[in-house]
């Protein structure tokens, strides 16, 4: 059989391997932050509707510009966005992958605060850009003071703020973006895939916008719409920007079954989105009982809780894994992360890991 190291692989690419959270048929599945409550019967249906007025015209191409689905973010999103102001693609990642086609490269750059999203790094990496690390303060937070010197001295042509933080959960202050956007010269994305699990009060990205055309917000449906085995992703930015992206997109990149099945979900946004309160309501039951239990929960404005105080993670994953929960180590010494489940789920996660003792 062939190697890798037989095939004429990019140099940059040689001794990389691909990404990927383990998958394995646990009973409690709560590593890669997926939102495990079903989609509602009623929603299913309704999406099942759409998708078979489709399917009668799935011989032909798509809408190449997804208008409808554009209209029905635009609506979602509010702040008096239009259709002209939005994209969208398989998953956030595609997004974010036309993003850095578009202003990245061989010989340009793309900066972001470590630790972060571990895409960011090998979305960089595909594209032929070389990846800079910022760093934070000790409990992963920004200042706008500290941020902006950072991409100031790094002069980067992409910059990606993760907001809330994956895999810390930390939020940021629309002065820290404000900041960065000043500082940099190239363009700057917040990514707000998991903006739906903050504070009720708490205020987009989106508001920033208006007369910077530099800057786009990226969503997800895969969180709190419960979407991810459907992979759809989208932004807003400035008209200008968006056209950007169609230089490097490919042909119809958006399958008809995908527009029509995210086009019904969004029609239905306020049943998916009810979860979301239950959701919250079992990360912050996480964050109590692991430090009732004496572990160091950091804050989180996310669907997940990253937790310290772990004195060996890699023994601690494989005796939960013992006890049938998956949850993810992602590199950061003495912590681990765990998605918030449904009740059920949640319980069997805080049961297994107090069966297992403190972590002294």
């Amino acid at each position: 059989m062939t190697s890798l190291d037989e095939l004429p692989l990019r140099d940059d690419l040689r001794g990389l391997t691909p990404y990927g959270a383990p998958q394995a048929p646990l009973p409690i599945a709560l590593n890669v932050n997926e939102n495990t409550h079903p989609v509602p019967d009623e929603v299913a249906d309704d999406i099942l509707d759409e998708i078979a007025r489709a399917l009668r015209e799935v011989n032909r191409y798509p809408d190449r510009e997804f208008t409808a689905l554009r209209e029905g973010f635009a609506e979602y999103l509010g702040h008096g966005l239009t259709a002209d102001q939005i994209w969208a693609g398989n998953g956030s990642n595609e997004v974010l992958q036309h993003i850095l086609q578009a202003f990245s490269g061989p010989s340009r750059t793309v900066f972001g605060f470590a630790p972060t999203y571990s895409m960011y790094p090998l979305l960089a990496q595909g594209t032929g850009a070389r990846w800079v690390a910022g760093v934070r303060d000790d409990d992963y937070a920004l200042t706008p003071e500290s941020a902006a010197a950072q991409v100031a001295e790094a002069d980067p042509d992409v910059v990606l703020l993760c907001a809330p933080n994956n895999p810390t959960g930390t939020p940021m202050g629309l002065d820290v973006i404000e900041a960065v956007y000043e500082a940099a010269r190239g363009v700057i994305v917040v990514d707000e895939a998991y903006f739906e699990f903050a504070p009720h009060d708490s205020v987009s990205a989106l508001t920033l916008l208006h007369g910077r055309p530099r800057l786009a917000i990226s969503r997800t449906m895969s969180k709190a719409f419960a979407f991810a085995g459907a992979r759809v992703g989208y932004l807003a930015a400035d008209p200008t920007f968006i056209d950007a992206l169609r230089l490097v997109r490919l042909p119809y990149h958006l399958s008809a079954i995908t527009q029509a099945a995210a086009i019904a979900a969004l029609r239905n946004s306020a049943t998916m989105l009810r979860m979301v309160d239950e959701i919250v309501e079992q990360r912050d039951r996480i964050s109590a009982t692991l430090e009732a239990l004496g572990y160091q929960p950091h804050e989180s404005w996310s669907n997940f809780v990253l937790f310290g105080g772990v004195t060996d993670p890699p023994a601690l994953w494989r005796a939960l894994y013992d006890r049938g929960v998956l949850i993810r180590d992602v590199g950061i010494p003495g912590h681990l992360r765990v998605s918030a489940g449904t009740e059920a789920e949640t319980t069997a996660f805080l049961e297994a890991l107090a069966s297992i003792g403190s972590p002294s």
